[in-house]
């Protein structure tokens, strides 16, 4: 793909006060340049844009959700026509199509105009698929404003994840922190006290398999391991171990540095010692819906099935992600910002209009109490038109709000090739995790292969 614009790494401030990983670019600088705003629609003016996401490709209250959203966009803004989209594929985890899709649609010369793409993609986004950036588009002042909100601000850590070279790119949309979801039935079958969950991963084992022998069940299923499962937990895993899987520069990457290693073997000792299963990632999650896992560690996407399941059967709860000893956890954030790809000033403008009211406080009432994601504008749970009451009845949104404060990026992997580097990865902890190879020569042969799809220069 043809690179539009290049810039040079530079990291958000917020971010970088926050100890976040910086995000570079993939190529030097061009010479900046300057654009006319795009213009306001007019009232009478008619606009088609195609909106794709993959939370219409998975079923329940996902696409249901986000067909009342389109809906009620309808109703605000009758000239501008919205038809949703899943991407184009076959995974069984519509969101690992997302770029694929952007590309096939690309070369056919027919993207979407607005797409909701993953934070591991970024640097990609921007530089491969030529993401609009939103402050030449419609003003800086216009995009903070939108953070700004009418009454209630985005959280400091999250405003900024869709920024590069200090402009922004990508308004943060949905997303998850690592979150420790707990059958409290089964904990007082083993014995345990469902009122102090583990804090430490050494007491999820200890917890896990006391489930395995007292109650039969499995004791952990820890959603991070995958290749389809992506990078975004093991990313945090990591950096709560004290390492990186790529360095801050972006200059080399460090997924087999001690640290990263430490924490993939931890994960090989759960299962090698029975308190974590031989599942996929549906397997898992589905078992536990079930109530066939104690505990699972995931996103909070997948919190509303967790609801239905435990639904007067047993006892759902949830905790923060445990900690490697005493150190302190970073939790890294999954999910996906919305981006403007048309190069069509009307349907610009129409899809800003859509970012807006899809990231607004009536959006995250319904995306929040409906599927469970973390409400990025964290001042409506204790809004009683907001989110109040509903975040009382919903214990199960407090660690996602706990570990706002400390949470660092999902950074992307560099360059054009980031997803045979990032999936190599992936794929090798797989090897390591669940067959048994070993951890440190494993995930060392795959970061000396990853090496060499690093961008000239990194």
């Amino acid at each position: 793909m043809k690179r539009a614009r290049v810039l040079a790494p530079v990291l958000a401030t917020a971010l970088a006060l926050a100890g976040c990983g910086g995000l570079g670019s993939t190529a030097p600088a061009a010479p900046s340049t300057t654009q006319s705003l795009i213009p306001e629609l007019k009232s009478d003016q008619q606009v088609s844009i195609v909106f794709e996401s993959y939370n219409f490709g998975q079923a329940g209250a996902w696409t249901d959700t986000f067909n009342e959203l389109i809906g009620k966009f309808g109703q605000k803004y009758p000239n501008i026509k919205v038809t949703a989209q899943k991407p184009q594929g076959n995974s069984p985890n519509p969101a690992a199509d997302t770029i694929s899709s952007v590309q096939a649609q690309l070369a056919t010369g027919t993207p979407p105009d607005v797409a909701q793409l993953g934070f591991s993609d970024l640097d990609f986004t921007i530089h491969g698929l030529n993401a609009k950036p939103l402050d030449e588009l419609v003003g800086k002042d216009a995009v903070q404003k939108n953070f700004d909100g009418a009454k209630y601000p985005y959280a400091p850590t999250a405003r900024t994840l869709g920024n590069w070279d200090g402009k922004t790119y990508g308004v943060p949309f949905v997303f998850s922190t690592p979150v420790l979801y707990y059958n409290a039935t089964l904990f007082g079958g083993a014995g345990l006290d469902p009122a102090k969950p583990p804090k430490t991963w050494d007491e999820v084992k200890t917890a896990a398999l006391a489930i395995k022998a007292k109650t039969g069940k499995d004791g952990v299923y820890v959603d991070c391991l995958t290749k389809i499962a992506k990078d975004w937990c093991l990313q945090s895993l990591v950096r709560s171990n004290g390492g990186r899987v790529v360095s801050e520069d972006r200059k080399s990457l460090t997924f087999a540095d001690e640290p990263a290693v430490k924490a993939v073997t931890m994960a090989q000792d759960l299962v090698n010692s029975g308190a974590h299963p031989k599942l996929s990632q549906q397997q898992g999650y589905e078992a536990f819906a079930r109530g066939d896992i104690g505990m699972i560690l995931e996103t909070s996407a997948i919190q509303g099935t967790f609801i239905k399941g435990a639904k007067d059967k047993w006892d759902l709860r949830a905790t923060t992600s445990p900690s490697f000893g005493s150190q302190k956890v970073v939790p890294t954030n999954s999910g996906a910002s919305l981006f403007v790809l048309s190069n069509d000033a009307a349907k610009q403008r129409a899809g800003w209009e859509l970012i807006k009211f899809l990231t607004s406080e009536e959006a995250y009432t319904l995306i929040s109490s409906k599927i469970g994601y973390l409400p990025l504008r964290t001042g409506l749970v204790d809004d009683a038109a907001g989110l109040k009451d509903w975040a009382a009845k919903n214990p199960l949104i407090k660690p996602n709000l706990d570990q706002l404060a400390a949470m660092e990026p999902w950074t992307s992997m560099p360059g054009n090739n980031y997803l045979q580097i990032r999936d190599g990865m992936m794929e090798a902890v797989e090897k390591v995790v669940f067959q048994g190879a070993d951890p440190g020569k494993t995930l060392k042969d795959q970061q000396e292969q990853g090496t060499k799809l690093l961008p000239a220069g990194k």
